[in-house]
């Protein structure tokens, strides 16, 4: 359930998140740059004061701060090429920009963004999986979002590093280490070219492959790799004043990812975020990092910052689970219905992946972070069909949702979390036949089919092996035909 603007917005924004919380260790750097691991606390606190001055008049940096930055620019490009071994091939473009012109610029970039119709496209199907609230306006919160959020940026577009008047330079000098890493792999790897092969839409295919669901994750997944090295620059440039780097010291990603995660919660919008919204925007920062550490720490820097680009991952679960990308693990493909025969009766809406990254969010909304830290090892595939009855369209969104599993016990497992949530998006349920209600929150596994009538139609849960199937908003027969056809055959 990608949404594709997300994707692109942090692309070029990086959203900072770590550049917000670095503004205290980095006005004592470099005597300081160790304290950024220790607790969660100075981060938080440096967060909120920089939300804060987002609230009010800011006040500029002087002249002649802004000129060491812009020095300090050459400087720790040469410390983000050496650190990276990615060759700076010319010189980095720079410019002061106010918050005015930075929020123009988000702005434009989400108004403009030819993924615009699809993220509108995902917000409704977010809210069909209860992963947003129905009353919830995803475009205005982003921008409201970035603009707590946004600490400085590399435009791949003008080849400009923008720095910021309004925050003190050596808040920003982290930050840059960060950008000016965008930078280098741009000027390498071509990022906005590298990063369109992500940007296929599945809903431009009148018949939509196996392999075109499984390309649908591709852009999480490379702007995994974009941040996820980006931040182990960043890392490496406030440990290098003790001595220490991510390779040399990979216990430190540990300590500096939870206080990512402490300081950024304590900012307001970020704060107000479904979880969904809050792990999507974390994912290529926290995700990305580990997955990158792990390729430095199993075939160096060639392997992490240019191998990677000639050999990309090619799911949220290669991010999630590196040794599945080292490997080479490829998983099967998921079975598609006979879009014109099952759904003569219905006009598409959307179609998208459901991978495990995904999932994982499903399960921690519904069942929490530990059973989701079970579970989501266990994904083998998946992928939603979201439609309309043709001609109607105010009808409720419905929805397929098939799901594979390592096991048959993972996919009952998953069935019973997921049953779990059907009490909690709808606001009348009510069991069909044996289906199980009232001890919902009781069932640890659920097989065989099962059926609950809500205000916007059935939904339908049918397990068989290791794959649930489910289906919102469907008639009857259109869920049966589903079910022959998609679903392994029953065991004798």
């Amino acid at each position: 359930m990608q949404t594709p603007l997300l994707a692109g917005v942090a692309l070029v924004f990086s959203l900072a998140i770590w550049g917000q919380q670095a503004d205290q260790p980095t006005q004592t750097r470099p005597a300081a740059a160790s304290q950024h691991t220790d607790t969660g606390q100075t981060q938080a606190s440096g967060a909120a004061d920089s939300t804060r001055d987002a609230k009010t008049p800011d006040q500029k940096i002087s002249p002649k701060q802004a000129e060491e930055l812009f020095r300090s620019v050459d400087e720790i490009l040469q410390f983000a090429s050496k650190d990276s071994g990615l060759p700076i091939k010319n010189e980095v473009k720079r410019q002061l920009s106010s918050r005015d012109q930075v929020v123009a610029y988000l702005e434009k970039s989400i108004a403009e963004d030819k993924d615009t119709k699809r993220l509108q496209r995902s917000e409704l199907v977010l809210k069909k999986f209860g992963l947003l609230p129905h009353d919830f306006d995803l475009q205005s919160f982003l921008v409201e979002l970035l603009r707590e959020q946004v600490a400085g940026y590399y435009d791949p577009k003008t080849k400009m590093v923008n720095l910021l008047d309004w925050l003190d330079a050596d808040e920003q000098r982290p930050v840059l280490a960060h950008e000016l890493t965008h930078a280098l792999q741009d000027q390498s790897f071509d990022l906005e070219k590298w990063m369109k092969v992500g940007d296929a839409d599945i809903n431009d295919k009148a018949n939509p492959t196996p392999a075109d669901i499984e390309a649908d994750e591709i852009g999480e997944d490379r702007e995994a790799v974009v941040e996820g090295q980006a931040m182990v620059t960043l890392m490496d440039y406030m440990l290098a004043p003790v001595g220490k780097s991510l390779l040399t010291s990979p216990e430190m990603a540990k300590a500096m990812k939870e206080a990512m995660l402490v300081g950024t919660a304590e900012t307001p919008e970020f704060k107000r975020a479904p979880i969904f919204l809050q792990q999507e925007l974390t994912f290529p920062y926290r995700y990305g990092l580990d997955f990158i550490a792990e390729l430095l720490q199993h075939g160096g820097k060639e392997k992490a910052f240019t191998d990677v680009f000639a050999n990309p991952p090619q799911s949220t679960r290669q991010i999630m689970q590196p040794e599945t990308y080292l490997s080479g693990e490829r998983i099967d493909p998921m079975p598609l219905p006979d879009y014109k025969v099952d759904f003569k009766d219905y006009e598409r809406f959307d179609i998208g992946a459901i991978g495990e990254f995904d999932v994982a969010v499903l399960v921690d909304q519904y069942a929490g972070v530990d059973e989701s830290k079970k579970m989501y090892p266990q994904w083998r595939g998946g992928y939603y069909y979201a439609v309309r009855p043709k001609g109607e369209s105010a009808a409720p969104l419905g929805v397929l949702y098939l799901s594979r599993w390592s096991d048959a016990a993972s996919a009952k497992e998953f069935a019973a979390i997921y049953a779990k949530s059907i009490e909690q998006r709808y606001k009348k349920v009510s069991a069909e036949g044996e289906t199980p209600l009232g001890n919902l929150r009781d069932i640890k596994m659920l097989s065989g089919t099962h059926e609950w009538r809500t205000e916007e139609g059935t939904v339908v849960i049918s397990v068989e092996a290791n794959e649930a199937l489910i289906t919102e908003s469907l008639d009857r027969v259109t869920t049966v035909r589903l079910e022959h056809e998609l679903l392994p055959a029953p065991a004798n």
